[in-house]
């Protein structure tokens, strides 16, 4: 598969850009291209895009081998199970509330524009149906590495926003950046990067046939990585890519110890008939007599009914016939015992708990006799700490969608620009429901003790200890958590009845009053002027 600028090929999509900032990109100017972390295909411009072909054989030959690998050792039940466990935290649906929402407390903008920008986010999710199939939508992010949407607008009124987010097969679809590089240097020879410009190729196998590579531009795409790439920094991983060993492995001990089991079993007898100095077809046709005598095989056939006897087939783990030459012992029958260790799977629990390692599970969770205990932090496994803190770096980068998203719908509706948004996006947080007890139970034991800690030093505070110190290292507050606390306080002792309200935002501590017959209209604010 090749893509060139010579036809054929069509852009297809819209694209969010300014001329000023393509201006800017061309007057940055460097040696090596910018380095990220979305696994595009870097090409030259005006060259061709393809595959290349691993030689040693040691990993797949193209993304969607890659992704097939991930999608088939998920279906393995101890790594169905740790997936499970891993989604579960990370998306956790309630009845009364939605799994995510947005948190704009830190974001310095009227209540018109936080109020507009919640609708924004309410709709994304409205979008992706979040609250009924998160669990699965994160899910194939997870064992697929990478999440792709295309964004479905309204060409001729953009006002409308997105209408719609469909899912695209990451089989089918890739990433890719072209370099544009300017004249060498003349005084070190190297080619100097002037920009580059980004966009999707989608091209479906249908039938096992290729068709016409589609050039797709990269705002109409909704793109989201886990964020590991393979050592050539050329191609996006997924958190399976390390129990790709582990289950291989256990799936051959698995596999092994059954064919151990059927093979030592049953106790078997070993017949050494006495063949003289007959022949060795005559000695053959004479063991085959003794053993048809001897043998009593009847097989129960499932589609007649009936009961046949199939003594011509020898199967492993009947009895062993051994002819003995003259000059030996005689005819003996001696006894071959079963296996003695059959109960014996501490090298296939050393492979389940290797597994559970390689996707940052808790290995006791693998034990489905453990309880959850509801105990003192000084209880709680150091594994689960660290588990808890994994999934908070997947929910995290996991956002990074959902921010995409919101900055697509909030410049398609005119909310806010793309300055705008470069502004504020450091102030917008996407919060997850907490269903993991141990974080919780760590920070009200640690609010507790600090307490307690506040009450033997309260006798202390004026004499040896300041009022200052004691918030600061007691309590663990800084600067603006003890000015923020300080402003609650004097506004909650300056209340004199139920007409004083804060004043919305609350930047300044100030209050108005508000009279019930005369509302105050609400200024229109237009953050693109």
């Amino acid at each position: 598969m090749a893509i060139n600028d010579n036809g054929g090929i069509s852009l297809f999509g819209f694209q969010i850009k300014r001329k000023s900032e393509e201006a800017e990109e061309k007057r940055k100017v460097s040696f090596v291209p910018q380095e990220n972390e979305d696994g595009a295909g870097v090409v030259a411009a005006g060259g061709y895009f393809g595959s290349y072909v691993d030689l040693d054989g040691t990993a797949a030959k193209t993304d969607s081998d890659l992704i097939m690998k991930y999608r088939q050792i998920s279906e393995h039940p101890e790594c169905d199970a740790a997936i499970e466990d891993i989604v579960n935290e990370a998306i956790v649906s309630d009845e009364d509330s939605t799994p995510v929402d947005i948190i704009m407390n830190d974001l310095d903008q009227p209540d018109k524009v936080k109020k507009l920008i919640k609708e924004s986010f309410d709709e994304v999710t409205s979008l992706l149906n979040f609250n009924q199939n998160g669990h699965e939508i994160f899910r194939k992010w997870y064992v697929d590495g990478r999440l792709f949407y295309h964004i479905i607008i309204d060409e001729k009124s953009t006002k409308r926003g997105i209408l719609e987010l469909r899912p695209i097969d990451p089989t089918k679809i890739r990433k890719v950046r072209e370099v544009k590089k300017d004249k060498r240097d003349m005084t070190t020879g190297l080619e100097m990067i002037s920009g580059t410009e980004e966009y999707f190729v989608y091209q479906d196998m249908a039938n096992g046939k290729s068709t016409q590579a589609l050039k797709i531009s990269k705002d109409a795409i909704c793109y989201a990585t886990s964020g590991l790439l393979d050592p050539s920094r050329k191609r996006v991983l997924s958190h399976l890519q390390k129990a790709l060993k582990p289950v291989n492995q256990l799936r051959m001990m698995e596999d092994s110890l059954v064919i151990y089991r059927l093979a030592r079993a049953p106790e078997r007898r070993i017949f050494y008939i006495d063949v003289g100095n007959l022949p060795k077809g005559k000695a053959e046709e004479y063991l085959r007599s003794v053993m048809s005598q001897y043998r009593n095989k009847l097989v129960y056939d499932a589609q007649s009914g009936e009961i046949k006897d199939d003594r011509k087939h020898m199967s492993m783990l009947e009895d062993f016939w051994l002819p003995r030459r003259e000059g030996g012992r005689g005819t003996e029958i001696t006894t071959l015992p079963g296996g003695e260790n059959l109960g014996q799977i501490d090298d296939i629990v050393y492979f389940q708990k290797k597994l559970y390692k390689s996707l940052n599970v808790p290995t006791n969770r693998l034990e489905s006799d453990s309880q959850f205990s509801m105990g003192r932090t000084s209880e709680i496994t150091r594994d689960e700490l660290k588990f808890q803190k994994f999934v908070n770096r997947l929910r995290k980068r996991f956002s990074i969608m959902f921010m995409d998203l919101l900055k697509t719908q909030l410049i398609l509706k005119g909310i806010i620009n793309k300055e705008n948004w470069d502004d504020i996006k450091e102030q917008l947080a996407i919060d997850y429901i907490q269903d993991n007890h141990f974080s919780e139970l760590k920070d009200s034991e640690m609010l507790r003790e600090r307490l307690n800690t506040l009450q033997l030093m309260e006798n202390y505070v004026g004499t040896y200890f300041s009022r200052d110190y004691v918030k600061r290292t007691v309590l663990r507050m800084n600067d603006e958590e003890i000015e923020d606390m300080q402003k609650e306080m004097d506004d909650e002792k300056g209340k004199d009845g139920p007409e004083e309200v804060p004043m919305a935002g609350g930047a300044e501590g100030q209050q108005m009053n508000v009279d019930p017959e005369e509302p105050e209209e609400e200024e229109d604010v237009d953050l693109n002027k």
